[in-house]
Formats: structure tokens, C-alpha cells, sequence
């Protein structure tokens, strides 16, 4: 297996990544929260756009996988930074970015950022604004105290260990919502949900499709697909929607 290479962010954060020399555009992997870029669909893609010929970039934020940094000290904010210095110092031209879950939620950070880079998205099982909408919505009185007395809580999670879910994630988080003013997404976009995905809602998904504005743009609905989308007919979907958002580009 390829060893990590790092980058040292402007903040004093140190990335891991892994990054394929290749054609443009780049194929840009964002992964979900607590994910790693050793999951299914980052090492998938990357083998996937190797045999293209494909430039390809795939990281870990801070406080994930081989990055420096506590999981529990970072916020939707901090990997925002993230995401922008690693595409900033390790790419140039057109980039497809692919987000998956909280990845989703940074890919639309990115694209209000720097739209002129974009030449397309694809995200799978989006999940933005969960901060707001999935955990403060759902917060007892008694865990909206916890958060301000302790400055945590704790939430169960059907994949991993439970989350360490901060008061600080849920302040930033509220100041980088996307889906309560303009969201626009000038590119082709294709948005990809599993209808038994328990993390994040077909509901969320077609939110964000009614919400975003743009030229391309279509919402793949996966019957029984979980949240995961890693069996090999989600990642061959992951695939297409990649080549489709290029060749619409």
C-alpha cells in the first residue's frame, strides 16, 4: 500500500493524502464525518481513475485517519479549511469533486468558495447542514444542557464507536449552513441516495435538490441502498455519475 504524504495547512493542521498524477480535471474524494480515505469508495475511485489515466486527490481532514488532530477538537469549519488548503496546494485546473455524506456538505463549502474551479459534483448520501437539522433538531432539553455545561454529548452511531458531538461543532456548523439561503451550482451536478440509508434521509436529498439552483442537475434515488453505497453496483453508479458530470463539463 502507497505510504501518505502530508501537508502542513496555514492553520498548523498536518493532512494526510494521496494524490495520481493524470489528465485533467482532478477527481477530488471528500469523505463523510469520522470517515478515513481508506474507505471503500476513496480507494475504489482512486483505482478507478488510475486506469484512466485520471488526476486524482484523496486526504484526510484533521482529527480523521492519518491527519494530526482530535477528532473532537475540530468542527465543520476546521475541515472546511482543510478541504480548501488541499485542493489550493494540491491541484490546479478543473476539478470533479465527489463528497460523500459530510462530504457532500464540504463539496457545497467549496463550491460557494470557488466556483470558477468546479467542473463538476457528485455527491453521495449529501449531508448538509446535519448539524443543525439531524443533531440539534433531535437534542433532549437534558442533552441541549449537557452541551452547555460539559461542552459535549455523546451519540450513538450504527457504523463505529459513539460520537463526540461538541458545542463548538454545533456553533460553527450553524454558521456554515447552505440550505437556508442561496445555493447555487453553476455545473453539472448528480446527487446519489440509497432509500435505506439511516444516516441521512431520501428526504434531506431531495431538499437539497429543490434548494440548490443551477443549469444540470439531477437527484439518483437507490432502492435499498444503505449509507454506505459501497456494494459494487453503488460504486459502478459512482462511477457513471462521474463520468457524466465530465462529460457534461
Amino acid at each position: 500500500m502507497a505510504v501518505a504524504e502530508f501537508l502542513d495547512t496555514a492553520q498548523g493542521r498536518q493532512l494526510a493524502y494521496h494524490k495520481s498524477e493524470g489528465t485533467g480535471p482532478t477527481v477530488v474524494f471528500l469523505g463523510g464525518l469520522k470517515s478515513d480515505m481508506e474507505g471503500t469508495k476513496a480507494v475504489h475511485l482512486e483505482a478507478w481513475a488510475q486506469e484512466r489515466g485520471q488526476a486524482f486527490l484523496r486526504f484526510d481532514y484533521s482529527g480523521h485517519g492519518e491527519s494530526g488532530g482530535a477528532f473532537e477538537e475540530g468542527c465543520i469549519g476546521d475541515w472546511h479549511e482543510d478541504t480548501t488548503a488541499a485542493v489550493a496546494e494540491l491541484t490546479e485546473g478543473p476539478l470533479i469533486v465527489v463528497g460523500s455524506s459530510m462530504g457532500g456538505w464540504q463539496a457545497l463549502l467549496l463550491a460557494k468558495m470557488m466556483p470558477d474551479r468546479i467542473a463538476g459534483m457528485v455527491t453521495i448520501a449529501a449531508a448538509p447542514d446535519f448539524t443543525e437539522d439531524g443533531y440539534w433538531a433531535s437534542f433532549t432539553d437534558a442533552q441541549k444542557q449537557a452541551l452547555e455545561e460539559v461542552g459535549y454529548v455523546e451519540l450513538p452511531s450504527d457504523y463505529m464507536e459513539p460520537y463526540i458531538i461538541t458545542k463548538r461543532m454545533i456553533e460553527d456548523g450553524r454558521a456554515r449552513l447552505v440550505l437556508r439561503s442561496p445555493l447555487e451550482l453553476p455545473f453539472p451536478v448528480r446527487f446519489l441516495q440509497g432509500t435505506e440509508d439511516t444516516a441521512v434521509s431520501t428526504a434531506t436529498a431531495v431538499r437539497l435538490l429543490e434548494h440548490a439552483t443551477g443549469p444540470d442537475m439531477s437527484l439518483l434515488l437507490v432502492k435499498d441502498a444503505d449509507h454506505r453505497f459501497s456494494d459494487g453496483p453503488c460504486l459502478g453508479l459512482i462511477e457513471q455519475a462521474v463520468i457524466d458530470v465530465m462529460n457534461a463539463s
